[in-house]
């Protein structure tokens, strides 16, 4: 097996869900590959043929504000979000595509590394929605017993609406 460049942690935390996609942004990419994001764009720019809108979009100010902000936990909304260029969002393919247009040892390899994330990410949601999808079908066969049993186990796997009472006593001061 390969050595990983970057920790898979690491990429999956640069991958968003945007309009409905799992995307990537050009600055992340090129911080990954180690070039400039105006490196980047330049050969995506001289290369636009091979990236159409299911490979790439740009985003709009609001929603490179939003991605930025998420990143940067100090930025307060409405402060400071000066955006020199809209950013560009590569899809899972677009990402692929690059590797076709960034020649560098660094760019192939860490190309890769992003595949085998983006993969280990859709085979994650797959077997949650599988699991989901077997209890439903498990408690149809079973009768009202059984009903508890798959009321906690589904409550096990799904994310809590609001934050957890605190339990116990707080001594006054």
């Amino acid at each position: 097996m390969s050595k990983e460049i970057v920790p898979h942690e690491v990429l999956a935390s640069k991958i968003f869900l945007i309009r409905g996609h799992k995307v990537m942004l050009d600055r992340d990419l090129a911080q990954l590959y180690g070039i400039e994001p105006k490196r980047l764009n330049e050969q995506v720019k001289r290369n636009r043929k091979r990236f159409p809108p299911d490979f790439m979009l740009q985003l709009t100010k609001e929603e490179g504000a939003n991605v930025l902000r998420s990143q940067n936990a100090t930025l307060k909304k409405g402060r400071g979000m000066h955006l020199k260029y809209l950013p560009f969002a590569f899809t899972e393919n677009g990402v692929a595509m690059l590797s076709s247009v960034l020649n560098s040892e660094r760019a192939i390899e860490v190309n890769i590394q992003i595949m085998r994330t983006f993969t280990k990410l859709r085979e994650l949601l797959n077997t949650h929605a599988d699991l989901r999808r077997k209890l439903e079908e498990m408690e149809k066969k079973y009768d009202y017993q059984f009903k508890v049993i798959f009321d906690a186990i589904k409550s096990l796997i799904s994310t809590p609406d609001e934050p957890a009472k605190k339990i116990g006593f707080t001594a006054k001061s």
